[in-house]
């Protein structure tokens, strides 16, 4: 009796909901996830031939963009920080392919690189210092970095432009002109990045990541050496960060400050924070959400941000998954109903 009730306990804590999370994980589940990711992606690939209009294609690259940043930022999260600078990170990319391009005249492919770099590096110097922080703690500094970042940007006109920014941004390559060429280009990025950030999920750095957001004083006893495995996640997702803001200036053929300020990090949280912060799927939903609404609130600009803040509360208190968890309520509610 005594040893049934022990492996009850067991059952219940650590161990046996990871070996049950496993026999939820059967190759039918996974035959059937592939067959709806495979199905959205041949959608996001086949709907630009049916359509010839600007304005749709330009919302589609701006969604695909937008997943590129919400993902990216998602990294850090599931790492268990919310970080406000990750705008500041995408402006050193913009910038630093920008002005290699336009200035030095490098080609994109090697000013693209050399601006994730930028953002990895600069990731990487202040890393160690405030991924140390916790909680709102971390919260201020990153919110503070962002402001420093945007700032350089403002103050350094003689490189960056000021105020004014940097008009008549060339397409990257000639073949990626038109807008649904960019379209597909921007698509390719966002795929590869949300495969890369998918790869590292489900690996064994994605678990210890997890298990460094629920207990870092459990993850740290089971020898995952914590500060290196947040270092290198922070700076993974800031690279991808540069690449995204490169492609977003390249774009809009036009960089200026106010594109990475603290309301563009607040709506890379809030994508995260409406679609899901525990599932890769959540800040693609919620990139998708929060790009077109603003379009679809055109008319109502003023209210934009109320709208903003009571969806955001309305999920949180009844969504607090994000909307991903959505199709559990559902679940939930109807199960209820058959009892």
């Amino acid at each position: 009796m005594t040893d049934a009730v022990s492996e009850v306990a067991v059952v219940e804590h650590g161990a046996p909901r990871q070996a049950f999370e496993r026999k939820l994980d059967t190759p039918a589940r996974r035959g059937w996830i592939a067959a709806v990711v495979v199905g959205f992606v041949m959608i996001a690939f086949l709907w630009p031939l049916l359509v010839d209009n600007t304005f749709l294609l330009s919302m589609g690259t701006l969604v695909a963009l937008g997943c590129m940043g919400a993902v990216s930022l998602h990294l850090i999260i599931r790492t268990g920080h919310v970080s406000f600078a990750h705008a500041g990170f995408m402006g050193i990319g913009a910038y630093v392919c920008v002005l290699l391009v336009m200035r030095l005249q490098l080609p994109f492919a090697i000013s693209l690189a050399v601006g994730a770099v930028s953002a990895a590096a600069l990731a990487l110097l202040i890393g160690p210092i405030v991924l140390r922080l916790t909680g709102k703690y971390f919260v201020l500094v990153t919110f503070m970095l962002g402001e420093i970042i945007r700032m350089v940007f403002v103050e350094w006109s003689s490189l960056t432009g000021g105020s004014n920014g940097i008009f008549g941004i060339p397409a990257p390559y000639p073949a990626v002109s038109t807008p649904r060429a960019f379209y597909y280009f921007a698509l390719v990025f966002a795929l590869l990045c949300i495969a890369l950030c998918a790869r590292i999920l489900a690996s064994e750095i994605g678990r210890a990541m997890d298990s460094v957001r629920e207990s870092e004083r459990v993850a740290q006893c089971s020898g995952i050496p914590i500060l290196r495995l947040k270092v290198t996640i922070f700076v993974i997702a800031c690279a991808l960060a540069g690449i995204n803001g490169a492609l977003l200036a390249h774009f809009l053929q036009y960089v200026d400050p106010t594109m990475f300020g603290m309301i563009d990090s607040l709506n890379l949280v809030a994508m995260n924070v409406i679609g899901g912060m525990n599932n890769l799927i959540g800040p693609i939903i919620g990139a998708v959400f929060l790009t077109v609404l603003p379009e679809l609130l055109r008319g109502y600009v003023e209210l934009q941000r109320v709208i903003f803040g009571i969806i955001l509360i309305v999920v949180m208190a009844a969504l607090p998954g994000g909307i991903v968890d959505l199709t559990g309520l559902v679940k939930r509610l109807m199960a209820r109903r058959a009892s």
